[in-house]
């Protein structure tokens, strides 16, 4: 009997031995204690940043590729299917920094490629006319299959709606991309993105032409406090080309860069929305 109790016991305590110890994991030769998990702390993913390619898909792949410019994920005009599903192409692992951004700003942050994922569309984005830029449509299958990796990514890493972001809106000085007929609206009525409330666009116009001038530099004092990288002792063209770029994004209909009422009152609604942090 006594034997059989020491047996049971030795049972006993080698279970216990081999069970890891409360709030310890095992990583090879070491225990490691998440007992305390700070509060500064934030995910390194915060942005997702959508261009186009202004190239066709072989031309486009063959860019991704190479060594000095690269994305996350590249979608063809027309994905291929694979058993009912489309194909997008994964050039980088989402965990690895790709070379998408360049010299970019957003919402007070710079180098943007630190902490984005960057989704490449196929599409020439324009050409040039008598009357100006032409600018290419994105196919809807393409769109549709954009929506579905965009939803899971900004699903995956929390990413707010103001940080889903055009190349223009992040480097309006150097990029027009995804151009003035991504469809931005859609998108957000997906959950992926920002959008303004047209009633409150509505309020703060207040009456007023749309086209009414209005004050540049409160303007842009406005963009900055939404996330556009305003920087002090820009030139004029520079100035209208930030403005553009939110034109762009939230009125493609009308993007000369003027400062006018309806995007005061659109940027204003905006800060209503998704009010910069603090």
């Amino acid at each position: 009997m006594r034997r059989a109790w020491l047996l049971a016991a030795a049972l006993l305590l080698t279970a216990c031995q081999s069970a890891p110890p409360a709030g310890l994991e095992a990583r090879g030769n070491l225990w490691v204690n998440h007992a305390h998990p700070v509060q500064g702390q934030e995910p390194r993913i915060r942005f997702l940043v959508i261009h186009y390619t202004a190239d066709d898909f072989p031309t486009s792949l063959a860019t991704l590729t190479e060594e000095h410019v690269s994305a996350h994920y590249l979608i063809p005009a027309t994905p291929p299917q694979a058993s009912g599903k489309p194909v997008v192409w994964q050039l980088v692992p989402e965990s690895q920094r790709a070379w998408h951004a360049g010299a970019s700003g957003w919402r007070g942050r710079t180098n943007l490629n630190d902490t984005s994922i960057g989704i490449e569309l196929e599409n020439p984005g324009f050409r040039r006319t008598l009357l100006g830029r032409r600018w290419y449509a994105f196919p809807p299958g393409q769109v549709a299959t954009l929506a579905e990796l965009a939803g899971q990514i900004v699903r995956r890493y929390g990413i707010a709606p103001q940080n889903v972001v055009g190349h223009a809106d992040i480097a309006p000085l150097r990029k027009p991309d995804p151009g003035p007929r991504f469809p931005w609206q859609a998108l957000a009525a997906q959950g992926i993105g920002a959008w303004p409330d047209p009633a409150r666009v509505t309020f703060w116009l207040a009456g007023r032409d749309p086209r009414q001038p209005v004050a540049e530099a409160a303007l842009l004092a406005r963009l900055a406090a939404y996330g556009y990288p305003v920087t002090p002792g820009m030139d004029a063209q520079a100035r209208r080309q930030v403005i553009a770029a939110f034109q762009m994004h939230f009125r493609p209909a009308e993007y000369s860069g003027q400062a006018d009422a309806e995007s005061e009152a659109i940027v204003r609604a905006l800060l209503e929305q998704y009010p910069p942090r603090g």
